[in-house]
């Protein structure tokens, strides 16, 4: 549903746009898990600006007779900063002028403090790793050792542990690796990073489906305007004046929200997303998903092409689990890399949820981008053997037991390690 501008009275205006709950265009449909994941948590929003959430996980118990012995991960870098500080800029100057003026409310001076720290924290250092990034990383091995610790304490200790070249994937595979050894002395962790490594660890979308999918995201990001009333009466005292020195309303407000979108990764205020009305949070998240699954996700449209080049990756996985679990000299492969890597992985696999095969249309109200891609994001690949040596392997998706689609499993989330190396490419015809 589009909004067209027309002359109206500024009341009559604002009272359109703000609405019950501050929420323009009631009829703008919305899928209710996504609405209700939003509102317990607005900084959900920032999908793969979030940082990760440690939520309570479980272990299904293995088929009987079956041991964990081995464990493949790729693990995408924690909380960062992000590109264009000179956008913070904008806003921080924009507000500084309002506050000069006495056109700033107490909550405008809260949120153009909040703004400066998340400034100066960034520090002129695009995609640096945050101290809670560094941290996610320390948490998840720990997490990982305390569910699986006798596959670390085989008679082999070796862990090959390999990163993208890029620094914040250096650190945080740093992170990891010294928490299991804090945890675990005697473990025997080969670090390694190159532009070999880069081939299949940070792959990234083809140019072509870069473009379509930006011809399709334009039914999404012009379909309503959100509303930007709320959000100048919650920051100006008086929000025509403060038009005067921060322009469009609606860009600025966006500005102002890619700024609340980095609170959580330098632990500034987790809240910074209240001073905005609900509608521009949901969109905001839309656009971000929405751009995330058209150009790295599985999508009918797109995603044959776009998942495909996690070939590589998935040949490397396979290739290192057999040595692995041939030879026994390997108790772990880690690999630290990004989201667009891990999302085609998801969807090269067919791993439920967040490897769906959706429409973009179907995505936009089923697919919940910030369960699936958030700072840190994480497959986990445990693997169990028996006495007569025949392999099981269960998935963790961000450290949740996920199944494959289409794909019977052995038993509870269990798969037949040769059935899933079978059916590997399956999931793109």
């Amino acid at each position: 549903m589009k909004l067209f501008r027309i002359l109206l009275p500024a009341s009559v205006v604002a009272l359109m746009l703000i609405g019950t709950g501050s929420d323009v265009l009631a009829q703008q449909k919305r899928d209710p898990y996504i609405e209700a994941q939003l509102q317990q948590n607005r900084a959900r929003a920032a999908v793969n600006t979030h940082s990760y959430e440690f939520k309570a996980v479980k272990d299904t118990p293995a088929p009987k007779g079956y041991k964990p012995v081995y464990i493949s991960h790729y693990g995408r870098h924690g909380s960062r900063s992000n590109w264009g500080a000179q956008g913070y800029l904008r806003v921080i100057d924009a507000l500084q002028k309002a506050k000069d003026e006495g056109l700033l409310t107490r909550d405008g001076e809260i949120f153009l403090n909040e703004s400066r720290e998340i400034y100066r924290q960034h520090n002129g250092m695009d995609g640096r790793l945050t101290q809670r990034g560094v941290n996610e990383h320390r948490m998840l091995a720990e997490r990982m050792y305390g569910r699986y610790p006798s596959v670390f304490k085989k008679q082999s200790k070796k862990i090959r542990s390999i990163s993208s070249t890029v620094p914040r994937c250096i650190i945080s595979m740093v992170g990891f690796t010294d928490r299991l050894t804090e945890l675990q002395k005697d473990l025997d962790i080969r670090w390694d990073t190159g532009e070999t490594y880069m081939l299949y660890i940070n792959n990234s979308a083809p140019d072509n489906v870069n473009k379509v999918s930006r011809e399709m995201l334009r039914e999404i990001q012009t379909d309503y305007t959100p509303d930007s009333v709320t959000f100048f009466k919650n920051i100006f005292t008086d929000p025509e004046k403060a038009k005067k020195i921060t322009g469009s309303a609606a860009r600025f407000q966006s500005m102002a929200l890619s700024i609340a979108c980095m609170g959580e990764a330098f632990e500034v205020d987790d809240e910074m997303y209240r001073f905005f009305p609900f509608d521009a949070v949901y969109k905001t998240y839309e656009s971000n998903a929405m751009t995330l699954y058209l150009q790295h996700g599985n999508s009918v449209e797109l995603g044959k092409e776009a998942v495909s080049i996690a070939k590589p990756l998935v040949e490397d996985i396979v290739n290192k689990a057999d040595e692995a679990l041939k030879t026994g000299e390997y108790c772990a492969d880690l690999r630290f890399g990004h989201d667009f890597p891990i999302m085609t992985l998801f969807g090269y696999l067919g791993l439920e949820g967040a490897g769906d095969r959706l429409t973009m249309q179907e995505a936009r109200y089923k697919w919940f981008a910030t369960d699936t891609v958030p700072f840190a994001a994480n497959l986990q690949m445990i693997f169990y053997k028996n006495k007569s040596g025949d392999v099981l392997v269960k998935f963790l998706v961000n450290e949740r037991e996920t199944l494959l689609r289409g794909l019977e499993p052995y038993s509870g989330p269990y798969y037949k390690w040769e059935t899933v190396k079978n059916n590997t490419e399956g999931y793109l015809r």
